[in-house]
């Protein structure tokens, strides 16, 4: 039966793992660079580690929202291109909405600095919050200008160069982080502020190489469209808050637990950066079936919607199935990866066993979130995430912490709760949409 299957799907399976493996070389860069940032500040200071983590956890929850909305780009374009529309003039707008959403969001972000000490986290942390969010908001320059370059060429299915730039940016982000988090030659130990200075270095250099790279193929004197940027936002808006709603759960934690005690925000940090290593291979998968998805669309062969979405389950849900059993088996090793602190291991690997038991309604949420984007149904995307985390997961959160004062560990227990709920909520408005088709 598996035989017949794999016969079945074969060609789809190969044209999935073609275009997600650079996608996913890209996540797992994203990744490693979140990590190396991560494991050299725990080496620094237990304080530093909670103080960027509730500082990143405040800045992912705002400038999230903007790289929802440029998700939008490789999903209108990608239809466009299956409807055998041109889609190359529309580079130029892409990049002015890119960088329009730049503004914005760099804004928005240094602006919540003067609301830090306001949240009741420990008086120690305050500045250390505050520096970090200061020089940080304005990497979303890079950041944003890489992504819409990035979902451009998604496009056109050209994925190698721009997530291979990023897995080398790793290896740059880890040099920067130890020379200007302990100092190297005339460069003195910064600390906080060293690390967030090597994420704006990074996070510039990356947007500069890609728009060096994209450059010939710019026209300058083309008109701005802004009727493709109202469909941008119209599309991406609810992806985004899709994002939104997703990081506001997961840093809501942080920065509820960071009031508790600061060694829990750095366990949960750590946490997250663990299942997040696996949640890279569905969500490359996602990415990939939601092009495919919307190129078939475009070009009305549902048939091939409806493989390609299977192909895209399959592999999600069994590479996620595997993952749990690595986290089951391995919780001490893995979090020794980052700290050997007796009191970080003794909250932390517990905690590890119930990540494990939701990798697989987390492969299937993201790769059933994929399918519905490739549709554009982005609205019922959005839905999903509100349902889950917090018409679900929130109040499931709060009636075991608060009654059953289970602390950080009842926060992972909603969120599994949460993730399983979105799964099966996408995946009944997939089945209309295919259902729909049919007829």
């Amino acid at each position: 039966m598996l035989t017949n299957l794999y016969n079945q799907y074969k060609h789809y399976f190969s044209e999935l793992v073609i275009l997600a493996f650079p996608i996913l070389i890209g996540h797992l860069g994203y990744t490693l660079i979140g990590a190396t940032d991560i494991l050299v500040v725990a080496k620094y200071g237990i304080d530093a580690l909670a103080a960027i983590s509730i500082a990143n956890s405040i800045l992912f929850t705002v400038f999230f929202f903007g790289l929802g909305i440029t998700t939008a780009i490789s999903i209108i374009l990608s239809n466009m291109r299956g409807a055998k529309l041109g889609i190359k003039k529309y580079l130029f707008s892409s990049l002015v909405f890119s960088l329009f959403l730049a503004l914005l969001f760099t804004f928005l972000c240094y602006m919540t600095k003067y609301f830090v000490p306001y949240m009741g986290f420990e008086d120690k942390l305050v500045p250390y919050i505050q520096q970090y969010i200061s020089i940080v908001s304005f990497s979303i320059f890079g950041l944003y200008l890489f992504d819409g370059i990035k979902q451009f060429l998604q496009a056109y299915e050209i994925v190698k160069f721009p997530n291979i730039l990023l897995l080398i940016t790793v290896v740059i982000n880890l040099i920067f982080d130890i020379v200007f988090v302990f100092g190297f030659g005339f460069i003195p130990a910064m600390g906080v502020k060293g690390a967030a200075i090597a994420t704006l270095l990074v996070r510039m250099l990356t947007g500069i190489v890609m728009l060096i790279y994209v450059f010939r193929f710019i026209n300058f004197k083309s008109p701005l469209d802004f009727k493709y940027m109202k469909q941008l936002v119209k599309v991406g808006s609810p992806i985004g808050a899709a994002f939104l709603l997703e990081f506001l759960a997961f840093n809501i934690i942080t920065i509820l637990v960071g009031r508790e005690a600061g060694i829990l925000a750095a366990v949960h940090n750590i946490l997250v950066t663990i299942s997040s290593a696996s949640f890279m291979v569905p969500l490359a998968v996602s990415t990939a079936v939601a092009v495919k998805v919307s190129y078939f669309f475009g070009a009305e062969k549902p048939c091939e919607i409806k493989k390609y979405s299977y192909a895209g389950l399959i592999t999600g849900v069994g590479f996620m199935a595997f993952a749990g059993i690595i986290l089951a088996l391995f919780p001490k090793q893995l979090i020794s990866l980052f700290t050997t602190d007796s009191e970080v291991m003794k909250i932390a690997v517990p905690l590890v066993s119930i990540a494990a038991m939701y990798q697989v309604f987390d492969g299937f949420q993201v790769v059933s979130g994929g399918i519905l984007k490739g549709f554009k149904m982005t609205k019922f995307v959005s839905a999903a995430v509100l349902t889950g985390y917090w018409l679900v997961g929130m109040p499931t959160a709060i009636l075991l912490v608060g009654k059953f004062h289970l602390s950080l560990r009842g926060y992972w227990i909603a969120l599994a709760i949460s993730l399983c709920t979105m799964g099966f909520v996408q995946a009944a408005c997939a089945r209309y949409k295919f259902n729909k088709i049919n007829k």
